[in-house]
């Protein structure tokens, strides 16, 4: 049985976002007694600019140190490394703690969140996970609720081409956004409360996956021990986002085709895992380069050729991060 949230640890993992992660850090300011003994901990992932010197002066000018402190790290290794490291330090502050929150850094907490948040996992016995509604940089709901995803359901959601998507409708891994909280499969990590009886029971994210999916994989084992995810409609967190050069577009590429792959070979039997890696470098990547021609946008298909590229470097060579 699961016991009521106490104590809260929020897990920022930042990497060159310093300016975005202060801004997250002051949205939290108000809410810092839903803490009860529990801190605010970014995590650095060796960002290599001014991002550590940014956060640690917000910190310190502003007067956050009684609830934020700063965990720099000897390296990038991805978001479940950087989590897992603030998921240890928080253990080693108070190893009863209640809860722990993972937060982009790029998001903007509104009022009342975490409290929202912890009253979810209080009210159902077997609640393990729950996640914010998420505003986008315009106003607009984006979706935050998903169900699991299948071959067919992750090959409609990444191909971005209008006639597959039709044929493949009924595999939809992310329905429309919807202004109903309910129960789901997974929710998206821009905000997730997650209770502690959930990390005793999954253990910590999975590295492997370095970018994109781990979410997903986590939600999936918590869900195999039995706990349930839920999504908060009223609870809204505002995902501001920060922008990013051609390069870094064909990256994330990269590292969602990456991580989808290897999602598949995790969970999925060998030939739908086989079938998944086949759709993904045929028919997918046909449709996105048709896309990219009918977008007439040249840096729409240089991304695509750039991620593809780097995706069958990593598989015929076991790269498996993007090149510096």
């Amino acid at each position: 049985m699961t016991g009521p949230v106490a104590s809260v640890f929020v897990s920022i993992v930042n990497f060159r976002t310093g300016q975005l992660t202060v801004q997250c850090l002051a949205s939290l300011a108000a809410d810092v007694s839903c803490l009860g003994s529990g801190r605010v901990i970014v995590v650095d992932n060796c960002s290599e600019d001014d991002s550590t010197t940014q956060i640690s002066s917000a910190i310190q000018g502003n007067g956050w140190g009684a609830w934020a402190e700063l965990l720099p790290l000897p390296r990038n290794g991805g978001f479940a490394y950087g989590n897992n490291a603030a998921i240890a330090r928080a253990r080693q502050l108070d190893p009863g703690l209640g809860a722990v929150v993972l937060l982009n850094p790029d998001a903007v907490v509104r009022a009342g969140v975490l409290a929202r948040l912890m009253e979810q996992l209080n009210s159902q016995p077997r609640a393990g996970i729950a996640g914010a509604a998420i505003e986008g940089p315009g106003g607009e709901l984006v979706v935050s609720a998903h169900v699991m995803p299948s071959p067919l359901g992750e090959l409609e959601a990444s191909a971005g081409f209008a006639p597959l998507t039709r044929l493949l409708s009924r595999h939809v891994v992310s329905p429309p956004p919807s202004s109903v909280s309910r129960a789901c499969e997974w929710v998206s990590r821009a905000c997730m409360m997650v209770r502690r009886e959930v990390l005793d029971a999954v253990g910590p994210l999975d590295e492997g996956f370095f970018l994109y999916f781990e979410e997903v994989d986590f939600s999936l084992r918590a869900r195999q021990e039995g706990f349930r995810s839920y999504y908060l409609a009223a609870t809204m967190v505002y995902h501001k986002g920060g922008g990013s050069s051609q390069q870094a577009k064909a990256a994330r590429l990269f590292y969602s085709l990456r991580s989808r792959l290897l999602y598949g070979f995790k969970h999925y039997s060998f030939l739908d895992a086989f079938a998944l890696a086949l759709l993904t470098l045929t028919i997918e990547m046909a449709a996105r380069l048709l896309a990219a021609l009918g977008s007439l946008s040249l840096s729409k298909l240089v991304e695509t050729v750039q991620g593809y590229s780097a995706l069958f470097v990593c598989l015929c060579t076991k790269r498996l991060r993007w090149r510096s």
